[in-house]
């Protein structure tokens, strides 16, 4: 396992990111934080340490310049996010560690949206998505481009999300699925509920990334 922070160009700013390679990876899956969050979000570090631990590459990285996120309207801009996501996604498409890898998204929340928009633009590029407690209602007009197989993760308390799941996954084209934790609410703080998601994860992305469901396009 090797890990090291990279500097990603995205003009007119500098993002910083934590990148970690397991030995014989299987696979890359560049992470979105949501709004408020950073690259050192603990709920999406855990994931990403269970997906490392399934040979699956993590990039975590700052969507924003600690200047860009005192402005409110940045974190809720979904297309500077995604174009922040594509930025970041080139960046580590030609790391020597990740070179050819297949590659995923993993969004949360706001990050969430931003990955589909990413998804939709890049297109067989991506091999799989995972939302967990997005808000995909915020890429709408990206949803029916997404040619990804998408997995959104939410709560069952969580219901007003919940609904704009469900209303997002009928505009998907791709293969997709909603998975719903029984009991959880929008930040999955409830005992074993973010282990269940990081087990869902791990098993989408193992399955689109690495496993024989893999495109061969990719």
């Amino acid at each position: 396992m090797t890990a090291q922070t990279i500097e990603i160009p995205a003009p007119p700013v500098s993002l910083t990111g934590d990148l970690t390679v397991p030995g014989s990876p299987a696979g890359l899956v560049v992470f979105a934080h949501g709004s408020g969050s950073s690259r050192l979000s603990t709920r999406n570090r855990q994931v990403a340490t269970a997906l490392n631990e399934r040979h699956l590459a993590t990039l975590l990285f700052d969507l924003l310049t600690p200047g860009e996120e005192s402005d409110r309207s940045n974190v809720f801009d979904i297309e500077l996010l995604a174009g922040r996501l594509l930025a970041a996604t080139r960046r580590v498409a030609g790391d020597p560690a990740c070179s050819g890898l297949p590659l995923g998204y993993f969004g949360a929340s706001t990050g969430a949206a931003a990955a589909l928009c990413a998804a939709a633009e890049l297109g067989d590029r991506i091999g799989a998505v995972v939302s967990r407690g997005g808000r995909p209602d915020m890429a709408r007009r990206c949803l029916p481009e997404v040619a990804a197989p998408t997995l959104l993760i939410v709560g069952g308390n969580d219901r007003a999300v919940l609904e704009l799941n469900q209303t997002a996954a009928r505009a998907l084209r791709s293969p997709g699925e909603i998975a719903v934790i029984p009991g959880a609410t929008h930040l999955f703080g409830e005992p074993g509920a973010l282990d269940e998601v990081s087990r869902l994860a791990g098993d989408w992305l193992s399955r689109y990334l690495a496993g024989p469901d893999r495109p061969r396009s990719q």
